[in-house]
């Protein structure tokens, strides 16, 4: 994989295929500060953070960056609308500031502003409701680069969304969130730690753990294109694999002090044309919220929220996911989705607690990292904004 991002002066590149070969020497030649196993968009953050501080680092991933959750979201940065309604205050400032930062400081080529429709179904007491927590949510987050909320009549919302039943609502606030790239969005993270100086490395699966008595003191990998084996030895070893944690803490021999448990979420991708909308389109459930959003000649519509006890790899959307979907979007659509307007789906796995809903940012602060043994920490709560 060719990289854009130079050396200065040089014209080196981080990431092109020299690289490969280069890390691979490097990962089983030279001792770390911190080795971290995950290229998804946490352990990829973890990778810059330490990189930044002046520490040497070590980033390998046994497919390629994003090729699991981070890929597989409804490509956006927001603050949890519906968490306020949870109390979930803190975890809704703290993601808004995040996402502020991404869309004016840090990743403004990515991230960018969305307009979003909240249709009002309820009279009297819904719009007050919705608009005090759309008020907060813009205040929490401090947004200054994107425009307030916008009451409107039911005739001002039909004219934003034509293709909306005119019986589905009586009126709507729009109000903006963000759209992003997310696989791209971790690219460029993993790529700015290795701009850091941090050694990174795809197609490279941690195959068991280096102990010296208690400590781990690194990790066995194997290249999984060519299967030669080397160690690669750091004072502190992350276990930032998601979905895949438990596996991963599983190499310790040791027992975790929280489990993980997966929850599948499917996303279908139809044609531009089949749903007449200027802005992008929220919707309440019994169970969650079900965004529309755009993306470049589709829109994507989802997510559900199913547990997943097989392929963690390669989760699979069913009939029943697809016709949740399907059957929660058309009672607003004038003109319904049929399985035949659905080009594709992106079915992924989120990583949860158990005994807790859906959703991997609610969890505790007690249980965002942990040193279940000297030099080993897993990682599985992310410090970037929530990405639907």
């Amino acid at each position: 994989m060719s990289d854009p991002i130079q050396r200065p002066g040089t014209g080196q590149t981080f990431l092109g295929p020299s690289h490969r070969a280069q890390a691979w020497e490097r990962l089983g030649s030279e001792q770390f500060d911190v080795i971290v196993i995950g290229g998804g968009v946490v352990g990829a953050g973890a990778a810059l953070d330490a990189a930044t501080r002046g520490l040497k680092v070590a980033l390998v991933e046994a497919r390629d960056f994003a090729s699991g959750t981070s890929s597989r979201s409804s490509k956006m940065f927001h603050g949890g609308l519906r968490y306020l309604e949870q109390l979930e205050f803190g975890l809704v400032r703290e993601a808004l500031h995040e996402r502020e930062l991404s869309l004016t400081t840090l990743a403004p080529h990515l991230v960018k502003p969305l307009p979003f429709l909240f249709p009002l179904t309820k009279r009297v007491w819904e719009r007050p409701y919705v608009a005090a927590g759309i008020f907060l949510y813009d205040q929490l987050g401090g947004a200054k680069s994107v425009p307030p909320q916008k009451h409107l009549t039911k005739s001002g919302a039909l004219r934003l969304a034509p293709g909306l039943k005119r019986s589905s609502l009586i009126g709507g606030i729009r109000y903006y969130d963000t759209v992003v790239d997310d696989a791209r969005h971790t690219m460029t993270v993993a790529r700015t730690a290795a701009h850091y100086g941090a050694v990174v490395r795809t197609s490279t699966q941690v195959v068991s753990l280096l102990r010296e008595g208690d400590r781990v003191v690194g990790a066995a990998i194997r290249d999984s294109e060519t299967g030669a084996v080397t160690e690669v030895r750091g004072h502190v070893v992350i276990n930032a694999t998601g979905v895949w944690t438990d596996e991963v803490q599983a190499l310790s021999k040791e027992r975790g002090r929280f489990r993980v448990r997966a929850s599948k979420g499917v996303h279908v991708v139809v044609p531009r044309d089949r749903i007449v909308s200027e802005v992008a389109i929220i919707l309440r459930t019994e169970k969650s919220v079900l965004f529309v959003i755009p993306w470049g000649t589709h829109w994507i519509i989802g997510t559900t929220d199913t547990d997943w006890n097989l392929d963690l790899a390669h989760p699979a959307a069913t009939k029943a996911d697809i016709d949740y979907i399907l059957d929660h979007v058309n009672t607003v659509l004038a003109t319904p989705l049929t399985h035949d307007d659905i080009d594709g789906c992106t079915p992924g796995c989120a990583r949860c607690w158990p005994g807790r809903a859906r959703r991997p940012r609610s969890c505790p602060a007690s249980m965002r990292s942990r040193c279940p043994l000297p030099g080993w920490w897993r990682s599985p709560a992310a410090s970037t904004p929530p990405i639907g």
